[in-house]
Order: structure tokens, then sequence, then C-alpha cells
């Protein structure tokens, strides 16, 4: 019992994915078969998304560092300013991040958020496009259903022979 609570997202994942799926080989209707493949889609965002959670990571932020008190540019000057921003640095680090010493920060990964936007940005175009060629489809053949249209090439296939 603990394993399916303990993976509870990837059984969310996979039912969702197969429900997709399911739509997509069913049904006849055009916009059900993209809203099956939109389904199928999301199910696949949801599993990296879940993936890349880290239980108790931290967001990879940088902070920001406080301002030194010295402009100037000349030499001397810039290599003490380097050093007091190092040390400012070093201490606003160790107040703001308790860090385990032997296991370091946890950072949570930001890679699969990334990739997971544009693929979003990626099916809402594939999606669109999909959509226009619905239109067209019931334009060209006045149906949005496989049946009908695939009668409606039979009767083309054979009125040209």
């Amino acid at each position: 019992m603990d394993f399916i609570f303990g993976h509870f997202n990837y059984w969310v994942v996979i039912s969702l994915m197969m429900l997709g799926l399911y739509v997509v080989i069913s049904t006849g209707n055009l916009v059900k078969k993209l809203v099956g493949l939109g389904m199928f889609q999301t199910s696949v965002f949801q599993l990296y998304i879940t993936m890349g959670k880290v239980a108790g990571g931290r967001p990879p932020i940088l902070e920001e560092l406080p301002e030194t008190t010295e402009k100037t540019a000349s030499g001397h000057e810039v290599q003490s300013a380097v050093e007091t921003v190092v040390t400012q640095a070093a201490e606003v680090l160790q107040q703001t991040i308790p860090a385990d010493p032997l296991m370091g920060i946890i950072y949570s990964n930001p890679l699969p958020h990334v990739l997971i936007l544009t693929a979003i940005v990626v099916g809402v175009a594939t999606l669109a496009v999909g959509l226009a060629l619905v239109v067209r489809i019931r334009e060209a053949y006045g149906s949005i259903e496989e049946v009908d249209i695939d009668e409606a090439e039979y009767k083309l296939e054979v009125k040209a022979s």
C-alpha cells in the first residue's frame, strides 16, 4: 500500500496518459482527437514537473549582495572594494542560508520546468495548427467525422476512376 501512495503522482500521470490515448484511438471526431492529444501532452508535462521537484530543495536564486561604499576605479581602491564585496557576500550567505556542512545546500533543478514551459508553447502552437486544419477539412468535406471524410474520399476516388 505504501508503494501505491508513495508513487501517487505516477499513477495520476499514467491514468491521464491512458485516458488521452483512449480518446485519440476510440473517437472519430477530429476535435475530440485533438482534445485527447492535449490530455496526453498534459500528462507528460505533469510527469516532468513532478519528477523535477526536490523535497526540501531551495529555488536556485542568488541573493542580492549589499552595495559597497567605494565607487572609484583606481587600482588599490578597486582591490579593497572587491575584498569588501567578498566579505559582505560571505556574511550574507552565512546569515541567509542554513546549510548543513555535511550535505551542502540542496537546490531544485529548474531545467524540467523550463523545458515544460517551452513544450507548453509548442503544444499550444501545434493545437492551433490542428484546429486550423480541422476548420479547413470542415470547409472541404462538410464534416469533421472520420467516417464521413472517408466516404467523401471514396466517392471522389470512384468518380475519378
